[in-house]
């Protein structure tokens, strides 16, 4: 998913937070931010795992499902492909 700022936000945003933090804080600030995205990752692994496997044990097709799915996204980007050239 692209961002939708440009490079000169991103450098605006930092010198922001340089001021607010300073400099001797930001590793700590990106450490917390970097364990922060990998437990939320890990959470929902464990999630999508936990419904696989209660999909599995109900006897649910869980390949032919992501198949459909599979299928869909690609129809809809396609679509969408289509309507963002006609513009």
């Amino acid at each position: 998913m692209p961002l939708f700022i440009s490079g000169t936000e991103i450098i605006f945003i930092f010198f922001i937070i340089l001021l607010i933090f300073g400099a001797d804080r930001i590793p700590e600030i990106a450490r917390g931010l970097g364990k922060g995205m990998t437990q939320v990752k890990n959470a929902t692994n464990e999630i999508k795992n936990e419904i696989q496997r209660s999909a599995q044990k109900e006897g649910l097709d869980t390949e032919g499902i992501q198949k459909q799915i599979d299928e869909v996204k690609e129809d809809f980007n396609d679509l969408t492909d289509s309507i963002k050239r006609n513009l």
